[in-house]
Parts: structure tokens; C-alpha cells; sequence
């Protein structure tokens, strides 16, 4: 009996050498493929981010996890990403809340015109108000982390130097930025990023509430002359990156640690693209000649003053829903000053 037990061991012990190559997962340790979908161009610092994570989580998973990246919105358009992850059209996705507005009430409170100083702040900021509000919004899907960027401010043909200037000017600005605008005394335009250029050019309007890497991302410092560093009212666009979670709860326990360890990393990562991003902006922009206008403390927070309506009308409209306003406004705020330091 001895002997024969003996004998099975070792032809299991050789089939396995000669049917499993060397460096070969087993068949329980089977290399988990993942789809993720991007909403970026791929040529964009955002989507070159998302890609090196998912290297990193393929590297420090010994290959354990190979992650396919469908950028461009391939997979699935930037509205329907969110619910594409739910629904397991791909396993991770990254997009942004505000593209299904109403969907996300709570997450909406880090898009206010709360003064973002840069986007490595803003994405700090977000991705800690996700972790300690913990909103019911999220819980069908498991949240890696979020990223945010740099503060949109007004890019002009003409100078724009106090609010008085901003009075009846025509302003591109969708969604939020467009509430902004209208509470500082302009006119919103709403359009899309790729028809502003022309807009700009043409004189269809004359300025844009936007991030300043636009300018030279989409070339946006060729048809304006001027950026107000209008910073008191500086809003974001919060981005999530998000898996389903029911893929995320098959993971061995080790591989989930592992993507937990390296999406805290890619918090300032993300971050520090957004300002790389500003940056470039800015110098491109000043390149071409154009002037940056700070305002001064008196007229910044004449700005913060016309803009606070917005922050107050949207905890009023919240509570009214029993939904936290009051408690998302403030934790934004607190979170804000502790990453500003």
C-alpha cells in the first residue's frame, strides 16, 4: 500500500513538471485579465496614468493580473463607463462624475467652486471625502481611488481684471462652470472642449471657464489673450476610478491588498499630472504673448461672494432630500485647508 502511494506521488510530482513550464501559474493561481475603460484619448497625461497603473498592478502581481486598456471610450462612452463597470461590459473604468449628472448628488459637492489651489490637491481631497463620506451613490461598485483636476479659471481675448469686466461677456462653460459664470455676471455658452477653438476664433464667445492645460491641449492660448487666476472660485471635475465588485470580491485577498497599496500611490500620481498639465499650459500660453491676471484679495473675494449662492443652494437642495449637504460642503472645505498646508 506504501509502495503504491509512493508511486502515484511521484507521477503526479512528474506531470506536473512536464505539463506545467516553468514560471507557469497553476490552475489556481490562474492570471486574472481584466478590461479597463478610459474615457481619455490615449495621448492624454490622464490616460498614460491610468495605463502605468494597471502595469504596476500586472508587475507587483508577478502577472497574476493582466489588465487590457480601452481608451478613447472603445469600450464605453465616457457617460455610460459608470454604469458599464456595474454592469460588467468592462471591469475597471475611469470617467467622470459629472457626465451623469444627478447620478452622483453627493460626489457633486467636490465640483463646487470651492477655491481648488491645484490638482494635486483636488484629487487628494477627493479621494479621501469618497473614503469618510462613504455615500450610498457608491456602493455597487468597489471605488480605487479618484482624481481631480487643477482649478478652472477664465480665459479671455479681452482683459478681465475685476467682476465688473465679466458683466455680460459670452462665456463657453458646460455643466457647473456654467452656473459659475452666470453667478459672476456673464453669459454661459455651453459647447464641448473641441468646438471652443473655433468659438474663440470666430467671436461666437469670447472667453472660457476652463482648466489652464487647456490651453495648450487643445491650442486654446492661440484664440484668447488673457487668463484671470480667478482661484477663489476655482472648481474641479472629480474622476473615478472604479472596479465591479463582484470581480473585485473573486480576487484572492493579497491581490486586492496589493491594488489597494498601489491606487493609494496613484492618488498623487494622478495629481501630479493635472499640475504638469497647468503648467505646460501657462508656459505655452505665456509663449505666445498672453498676460496671466492675478486678482487681488479684495476682488477675490468679491468673486468667492457671487459664487457662494451656488455652494448654499446646493446643501439646501440636498438636506431637502436627507441627503448630507451640509456635512459633504464642510468636510470639502476641511479637506481643502489640510492638503493646502
Amino acid at each position: 500500500m506504501k509502495r503504491n502511494i509512493f508511486m502515484i506521488s511521484l507521477i503526479v510530482t512528474f506531470m506536473t513538471a512536464v505539463l506545467i513550464p516553468v514560471g507557469a501559474t497553476p490552475a489556481l493561481g490562474k492570471t486574472v485579465n481584466l478590461t479597463y475603460s478610459i474615457f481619455f484619448p490615449p495621448t492624454h497625461g490622464q490616460a498614460k496614468a491610468g495605463v502605468a497603473w494597471a502595469k504596476e498592478v500586472e508587475k507587483r502581481t508577478g502577472g497574476k493580473v493582466k489588465i487590457t486598456v480601452f481608451p478613447a471610450g472603445t469600450l464605453t462612452k465616457a457617460n455610460q463607463c459608470y454604469d458599464g463597470v456595474v454592469k460588467g461590459i468592462s471591469d475597471i473604468g475611469m470617467s467622470c462624475f459629472a457626465y451623469t449628472r444627478g447620478r452622483f448628488p453627493v460626489m457633486e459637492a467636490l465640483d463646487l467652486p470651492h477655491g481648488y489651489p491645484n490638482g494635486k490637491v483636488a484629487t487628494r481631497v477627493a479621494t479621501e471625502f469618497a473614503k469618510k463620506i462613504r455615500p450610498k451613490e457608491l456602493e455597487d461598485v468597489k471605488v480605487l481611488y479618484i482624481h481631480a483636476h487643477g482649478p478652472g479659471l477664465l480665459h479671455t481675448k479681452k482683459p478681465v481684471r475685476s467682476i465688473a469686466d465679466l458683466k455680460g461677456m459670452k462665456i463657453r462653460s458646460t455643466g457647473l462652470s456654467a452656473k459659475v459664470t452666470k453667478a459672476l455676471g456673464g453669459v454661459p455658452v455651453a459647447m464641448p472642449q473641441g468646438g471652443t477653438y473655433e468659438a474663440l476664433q470666430k467671436g461666437v464667445v469670447e472667453g472660457t471657464f476652463t482648466p489652464i492645460e487647456t490651453l495648450k491641449g487643445w491650442k486654446q492660448a492661440e484664440v484668447v489673450k488673457y487668463t484671470t487666476e480667478c482661484t477663489s472660485v476655482g472648481y474641479t471635475t472629480a474622476m473615478f476610478v472604479v472596479m465591479n465588485l463582484k470581480k473585485w470580491k473573486a480576487l484572492p485577498q493579497d491581490i486586492r491588498e496589493t491594488i489597494e497599496k498601489i491606487s493609494a500611490e496613484w492618488v498623487d500620481v494622478h495629481g501630479k499630472v493635472w499640475d504638469e498639465g497647468d503648467e505646460e499650459g501657462r508656459q505655452y500660453a505665456l509663449s505666445l504673448g498672453n498676460k496671466i491676471i492675478p486678482l487681488s484679495d479684495a476682488e477675490s473675494k468679491k468673486w468667492a461672494a457671487a459664487a457662494r449662492p451656488l455652494i448654499d443652494d446646493y446643501i439646501a437642495d440636498k438636506e431637502k432630500k436627507n441627503l448630507p449637504g451640509k456635512k459633504a460642503v464642510a468636510l470639502v472645505k476641511i479637506l481643502i485647508k489640510k492638503y493646502s498646508k
